[in-house]
Parts: C-alpha cells; sequence; structure tokens
C-alpha cells in the first residue's frame, strides 16, 4: 500500500470486528513509527496497548465512571476550546450530523446518542487499545508532536490492512485514566485510539466525512 492509499482509506472506525490482532504486527507498526518526527528529537510520547481481560478490566470501571459522572471527572485539558466557532465549530457538528444520520438516530433522540457515545468506552468493539500520556510540562509543539506519532502509526496500521479510531473522550476521566493505567501524576493522560478490523459493511464506517476545500484550508503565496 502506498502512502496515498494509506490517507485516502484511513478513517475514524466505529463499529470493528472481533478478529485478534498479531503482537508482532503491533510491534513492528510501533517500532516503525518511532522514526516519526519531534521537535529537537525530544519524542514525548508514551503509549500503553492493551488488549484481552487487562483492556475488558478497564473497559469495566470506566463504564462505570461514564454511568456515575456522564460529563466527565478528572479531566485534565479541554478536548474542544471553550471558544470553538466558525467554521471549525461547524466541521465538528456537520459530522456529527453525518454519523448519526448514517446509522438511522433522530436529532431528539438523546437516549440513543448518549447510548452510542458510550460505544467509545467498548472501544467499538476493537479488541486493542493504545492509550497514550506525556509529562505534564510538555507544551503545544510536543502534543503537536504525539498527533504526528499518532498519524505514523495510523497510517502503518492501514498498510497491515488494519484500522483505527483516535479517541480523546476517554480524557474526560484523565486522573482516573492515570489511575487505572498505573500512570504518575507527573504525566498528562492523551487520548486512546482502538485499533482493529473495521466491520467494512456497517453504516457508521461508510458515510462521506466532509472536509473543506483546500482553497479553504490553504493559502498559495508566490506560485
Amino acid at each position: 500500500m502506498d502512502v496515498t492509499t494509506a490517507v485516502e482509506t484511513r478513517r475514524s472506525i466505529r463499529n470493528f470486528t472481533d478478529r485478534p490482532v498479531p503482537a508482532e504486527t503491533l510491534k513492528r507498526v510501533l517500532d516503525t513509527a518511532q522514526r516519526s518526527p519531534s521537535g529537537g528529537n525530544t519524542q514525548p510520547w508514551h503509549g500503553i496497548v492493551l488488549t484481552g481481560e487487562p483492556l475488558a478490566d478497564l473497559t469495566r470501571e470506566v463504564l462505570k465512571l461514564a454511568a456515575e459522572h456522564p460529563a466527565g471527572d478528572g479531566a485534565e485539558y479541554d478536548i474542544y476550546p471553550a471558544g470553538l466557532e466558525g467554521r471549525h465549530e461547524e466541521q465538528r457538528r456537520a459530522v456529527g450530523r453525518e454519523m448519526f444520520d448514517a446509522i438511522g438516530l433522530a436529532r431528539d433522540d438523546k437516549a440513543g446518542r448518549m447510548a452510542q457515545m458510550a460505544k467509545n468506552f467498548r472501544s467499538f468493539g476493537a479488541p486493542v487499545q493504545l492509550f497514550t500520556y506525556t509529562r505534564k510540562y510538555m507544551g503545544p509543539p510536543q502534543w503537536s508532536d504525539m498527533g504526528m506519532w499518532l498519524q505514523t502509526v495510523m497510517l502503518l496500521l492501514r498498510e497491515e490492512g488494519l484500522d483505527s479510531c483516535p479517541q480523546e473522550i476517554w480524557a474526560m476521566y484523565g486522573t482516573h485514566m492515570k489511575r487505572l493505567l498505573g500512570i504518575d501524576d507527573d504525566h498528562i493522560f492523551f487520548c486512546g485510539m482502538a485499533i482493529g478490523y473495521r466491520d467494512a459493511d456497517h453504516a457508521i464506517n461508510n458515510f462521506a466525512v466532509p472536509r473543506v476545500s483546500l482553497e479553504e484550508a490553504v493559502d498559495f503565496r508566490g506560485f
């Protein structure tokens, strides 16, 4: 698979099969992803990969938290800025509309939408989760580095025929995630990423994801 095909076929998968993911495949992907760029070669990312009983145990604990604190508890950063507006807010809303429409959830079906969102904490059925964190003193440039690392991981997963769904929603319970994963308080929890094989026929994996035009995002000068 070439890079263009990996980029074009990568999407956030929200319904996975239960097909196991070989450990050697994950190790190969993550080892190659260590070549990801980072400012000053700081390599600020840390990861924990869970499957089987360890993932099942954590899932049970977080589902309890989500039932008790549906709006989150122990978050250490805002997933979206308070002032999100304009095309950025519209893009966020647009993908939600497309997703819920694809699976037939009406706008006023709050219970159905909450149940769908809760599937995040079951990893959408994926057999593997990659949880990431970094040192608390790291700043926006290092968080950007973590994003480049995660994108590299996602594209390498596509090369292996695998799929993923990056999930910042786990950060709603950030301090609890650190406790459950054994991460000390010198670090901040960033996100999870479900990994597995997509259910290619499920509607939630096939709706059109809206993207703005190149002209709206990039200004070319001097060409």
